[in-house]
């Protein structure tokens, strides 16, 4: 058995070219070094997964008793973030699933992603405290004459039916600082020394902001090229071969 996931950090957003002299924004994480702190199982807790730790340096005044008797179980040094992730099975060379060799202890690193193309990224999106319905919800605002509020979202209150607010009615309030996931981002580099990851595209929350990095759940589908690749036209086959005529069409005298 294997994990699904990491723990790691933003570290920023850079540009990466392609053979092809593209350019990719790409943001660079910093994914792991990670411990296996426990390891869940059908039989003692009714599902498999595996609590895993980000590992960084913690003061021991800052690790209580309860949490430094579980890491002492576990023979672990004491992490600061702990997530649990699903396990899936290790394919043997012959296709057969591998025998469970995970237990607590085990680093986890970044060469989970080698055989991977894409990823989700979990984090926390950036608080930006109490804002007004045209930042939070892009509202267009009203005129910007003189003697008009142009940041104001206007009446919401309703005559005699329903003479109520409904619920989820889109007014200013807490913006940010939420659980953000960002699905199919695609790996555009893995530095196994340095356990760092490049993915294409933006990820929720600041710089050292803490994310969770897992194998996509569902990957797009590859594209074989524009219009299929290996499709053919058969209509522009045909007016092809007769040349430029569609077949079936009797040529002039």
């Amino acid at each position: 058995m294997s994990v699904t996931g990491i723990l790691g950090k933003k570290i920023g957003m850079t540009q990466l070219f392609d053979d092809k002299g593209e350019v990719h924004p790409v943001t660079v994480l910093q994914a792991g070094p990670c411990v296996v702190t426990q390891l869940k199982t059908l039989a003692g807790d009714g599902y498999s997964a595996a609590q895993i730790g980000l590992i960084e340096f913690v003061k021991g005044g800052k690790v209580n008793k309860p949490m430094a008797g579980h890491f002492a179980k576990n023979n672990v040094p004491p992490v600061k973030l702990m997530r649990e992730v699903p396990l899936e099975p290790v394919k043997s060379s012959g296709g057969e699933d591998a025998a469970p060799v995970l237990k607590a202890g085990d680093k986890v690193l970044v060469d989970i992603f080698e055989d991977a193309k894409y990823v989700d990224v979990v984090g926390t999106s950036k608080g930006r405290g109490f804002a007004g319905v045209v930042r939070r919800h892009h509202f267009g605002g009203g005129p910007k004459a003189h003697g008009h509020m142009f940041q104001v979202q206007g009446s919401i209150g309703a005559s005699s039916f329903p003479s109520r607010v409904f619920p989820g009615q889109r007014m200013p309030g807490h913006f940010g600082a939420e659980r953000v996931t960002v699905r199919n981002l695609r790996i555009r580099g893995i530095d196994l020394d340095e356990n760092l990851l490049m993915v294409e595209g933006a990820i929720p929350g600041p710089r050292d902001g803490y994310v969770m990095i897992s194998k996509s759940k569902a990957p797009p589908r590859e594209r074989r090229g524009f219009g299929g690749g290996g499709t053919v036209d058969p209509l522009k086959a045909s007016k092809k071969a007769s040349g430029g005529k569609p077949s079936g069409a009797k040529a002039k005298k």
